[in-house]
């Protein structure tokens, strides 16, 4: 078994061990999906199947059984057989057996024998853990799986008298990243990190925000990352004030800024970074006020990145330092707010910033994990662990209203970076994608 299989069996182990004795488990990978005639999307692999199986092909599901008393512990594959035709036309298959050896299974079979081997797996097993209520057609396979084991209730043989929501321990397990989901994170920030200056270097007034994804994709894959994370923003201008926009149409005009959310997937795992530039690669000095406030923010929320600490204490530091700058910019009236926490009780800030300042991040862009724990009362915010990885990214948003400064009119700034919280605080792996107003403007000097 090489090291790869080696890591992804030790998960399987881990999650067995959270298995009641002699129980089942199921899992299967995501569909291929049509995208018009006889043309499938690019295939992705589910997330939660990958990390327990490292396999990628479609049509794939994997079964685990707990140990119970002296029978061990098995996991099984279930994928597509090997196929020479087919393989001629969609490439190559490992059918079950090379599946079985390469990736360190118990047993293999072909995927059109999963109902028939559910049937013999489920007998007497005391429970049954798989995405329960996760989609209608999976929870109508369950339960035809369960029919056909009572059925044989003469015959002494008993279906699973429980079931368990397996994703949600899968969440808590995914949710800490070990040594090499760190290494491929840290690759997809620096791939992506790299692709942002790229785009830096690039714009310039009169060219489109397609262009300037082209660039950021074109570098996504010259380094390897198999797919964007998501689809990427390039919001410039005014477009800079809608927090998900991605038509990506508008031509950049001088004077403005661009805002540029991208990140790639490496190897299963996604990057998300956001640098906000000047089109024309000088900030202009209302546009630095603002953009100095949330990187000063982010600078905050960052030292909040400690084990021990609540979640919630990385957005409530970047919502402290923007809304003193709000009320230093006039932005928010001082007049009517005495201070920063006066602001705060009443929401004023959510005017300019709206959303939260992170999330997880993994195997997906928004990866899995609850930020809340209802059992910690008052303070319901989950605490950070040496291990979780998140984004930081607070940012504001000046939209034309009635008491806001003209001079802030349309700009939009977002700064975000990938982290891993260690022992000692936290490691930013997207350093590699300049941040400072000095950094952007001297790469912007540079020729593509």
């Amino acid at each position: 078994m090489t090291g790869g299989a080696l890591r992804y069996a030790e998960r399987r182990a881990r999650l067995l061990e959270r298995m009641q004795p002699g129980a089942v488990a199921v899992l299967a990978t995501a569909p291929e999906i049509v995208r018009n005639g006889d043309s499938e999307y690019p295939y992705r692999h589910d997330s939660y199947f990958y990390y327990l199986s490292g396999f990628a092909e479609p049509e794939s599901a994997l079964v685990l059984v707990a140990a119970s008393g002296e029978t061990p512990a098995r996991s099984v594959l279930f994928c597509r057989e090997k196929n020479p035709e087919r393989e001629i036309w969609d490439g190559y298959r490992h059918g079950p057996e090379a599946a079985r050896t390469e990736f360190g299974f118990d047993g293999a079979h072909p995927i059109d024998d999963l109902d028939a081997q559910m049937g013999k797996l489920l007998a007497n097993a005391p429970a049954l853990y798989y995405a329960l209520g996760h989609s209608a057609a999976l929870d109508a396979q369950v339960s035809s799986w369960l029919q056909a084991v009572r059925a044989q209730g003469r015959s002494g043989i008993t279906a699973p008298a429980t079931l368990h929501h397996l994703l949600g321990i899968l969440d808590e397990m995914r949710l800490l990243k070990d040594e090499g989901e760190i290494a491929l994170m840290a690759r997809a920030a620096s791939i992506a990190g790299g692709a942002h200056a790229r785009a830096m270097r690039f714009t310039r007034a009169g060219r489109f925000e397609y262009e300037i994804e082209a660039e950021l994709l074109h570098e996504f894959r010259r380094h390897g990352a198999q797919f964007p994370a998501y689809t990427p923003i390039v919001a410039s201008g005014v477009n800079a004030c809608v927090l998900h926009y991605n038509q990506n149409n508008r031509q950049c005009r001088e004077g403005e800024l661009v805002l540029v959310d991208a990140g790639c997937e490496f190897d299963g795992y996604a990057s998300d970074i956001t640098r906000t530039w000047p089109v024309d690669g000088r900030f202009s000095a209302p546009q630095k006020a603002l953009y100095e406030l949330v990187l000063q923010a982010q600078h905050a929320a960052l030292a909040a990145i400690v084990p021990g600490r609540p979640y919630s204490d990385v957005h409530e530091a970047a919502v402290q330092v923007l809304t003193a700058g709000m009320l230093d910019l006039g932005l928010l009236d001082k007049a009517k707010y005495g201070s920063a926490d006066d602001a705060i009780a009443d929401k004023a800030y959510q005017q300019f910033y709206m959303h939260g300042t992170g999330h997880w991040l993994g195997m997906d862009v928004h990866d899995v994990g609850p930020y809340r724990d209802v059992t910690l009362g008052t303070r319901p915010s989950r605490p950070l662990l040496a291990g979780m990885a998140l984004t930081v990214e607070p940012g504001i948003y000046v939209r034309p209203a009635e008491g806001v400064p003209e001079q802030f009119w349309n700009i939009g700034i977002r700064i975000e970076d990938d982290v891993i919280v260690t022992d000692g605080g936290c490691r930013v792996l997207s350093g590699s994608a300049p941040k400072t107003v000095a950094e952007i403007e001297a790469l912007m000097r540079e020729h593509p």
